[in-house]
């Protein structure tokens, strides 16, 4: 006999039905629904309103939600442009044209913001988040890599990824949905952050990039981007391998251009193929957008580049979702639009003030050492959020963190 298969949900609630509270209750109205199925007539909108309002009020304050860092406040005018374009969708470029040049400005103005050489001659996307983001970087990389296999005759079934044990779960899903390997570049307390070392360990003619992250989840600290494409240079020079590098944005894409931007992270780095960033994190929109731009068209492989015909028109469409909201879309110009670069600079600085007061605290404390004292860079106390290490049993292991937002 087959095992029946366990499908969890999130609903403790062990009732079956939903009873509406007796002061909502309105003449010749049920006072009780189903949960779990369609009721058999419809409710008055105020009831299912009633409903909906008090079962989420039991969720958590979005405002105060550090632990996924989507703690984002937009104000009245950016909530009343949410209410009035929620409806449109992102992928219907005919019935809704501005919305689709609106998307093309925001690309465009972050790639400008990272420094892209020509951005005439870049090409970027909106997505649902940053996790979708990478995965559309990771699979560029992956079909560079199979094209140039191809056309030199070589086996294109074994691709492998070098990115360090400190990603985010997004790119153990790109792993796996994907089919690609991945060589695991160990974080310890020798490297808090992945620099590049030991490529010749990790790389070989089956590589189809490296990942280097601005904003490791766990402590914050950049990945040094520039090092990495130099470890490479000399990977070249010695082994004649040519490997890309996608830059997974996580904080710092919207945090260095303002507060350190001399930081040499982005576009100015040549290795630097393609860069991601999360709009409703550090974009200070509400979920979910995130983008992805490429250095330039050739970076961008044609076959990733879907052209359809869609409600009377055709259209080309790169991503791995359809339909979607283009409100988020037009929230992030519209902060564009309201904080500029000074904006952006003064709201992201506040921040990384906060986390370096936190960890001058912490570290009065007493039993923590420091892993990064607000700082973003390793060895550079400036900016940035912290970790604190505590030892046990003669060993350490993080035991907290700050995060800006």
């Amino acid at each position: 006999m087959d095992t029946p298969r366990f499908i969890p949900t999130h609903d403790t609630n062990i009732s079956d039905s939903i009873e509406l509270r007796p002061v909502f209750v309105q003449t010749g109205e049920q006072d009780e629904l189903p949960k779990f199925r369609m009721p058999d007539g419809p409710s008055l909108a105020e009831t299912a309103y009633q409903i909906v309002h008090d079962e989420a009020m039991l969720d958590g304050n979005a405002r105060l939600n550090l632990a996924t860092f989507v703690s984002t406040w937009m104000d009245d005018e950016a909530r009343r442009l949410y209410a009035e374009t929620v409806d449109k969708n992102m992928v219907d470029k005919d019935e809704y044209p501005q919305t689709a040049a609106i998307e093309d400005r925001c690309w465009k103005i972050l790639a400008d913001l990272w420094h892209a050489p020509e951005p005439t001659n870049t090409i970027g996307t909106s997505t649902i988040g940053s996790s979708e983001a990478c995965m559309l970087g990771g699979l560029a990389l992956k079909r560079r890599w199979q094209q140039k296999q191809k056309d030199a005759g070589k086996p294109y079934d074994k691709p492998n990824l070098v990115l360090s044990t400190a990603v985010q779960v997004c790119w153990e899903k790109f792993l796996n949905y994907f089919e690609v390997e991945p060589r695991w570049v160990p974080i310890t307390e020798d490297h808090l952050v992945f620099e590049g070392q030991d490529l010749e360990k990790y790389c070989d003619e089956n590589t189809i990039g490296v990942v280097a992250i601005m904003g490791v989840t766990y402590h914050g600290l950049y990945e040094p981007v520039l090092k990495i494409s130099q470890a490479l240079d000399a990977l070249h020079e010695e082994t004649g391998l040519d490997l890309q590098i996608h830059v997974d944005g996580a904080s710092g894409a919207m945090i260095a251009p303002f507060c350190q931007p001399d930081l040499e992270w982005d576009f100015r780095v040549p290795r630097v193929a393609s860069i991601n960033t999360s709009g409703h994190k550090y974009g200070l929109v509400y979920p979910g957008v995130g983008w992805v731009i490429w250095r330039d068209t050739d970076a961008l492989p044609e076959s990733m580049v879907f052209h359809v015909s869609y409600l009377g028109g055709s259209m080309p469409t790169l991503a791995l979702n359809f339909s979607r909201p283009g409100a988020q879309v037009l929230l992030q110009y519209y902060m564009f639009l309201r904080l500029g670069k000074e904006g952006f600079r003064q709201i992201q600085q506040s921040s990384l003030d906060v986390a370096q007061y936190l960890s001058s605290g912490i570290e009065s404390l007493g039993p923590f050492e420091l892993v990064s004292r607000g700082d973003t860079i390793e060895g550079d106390p400036f900016d940035g959020p912290v970790a604190m290490r505590l030892e046990v049993g003669g060993s350490w292991s993080t035991v907290g963190r700050t995060r800006r937002g």
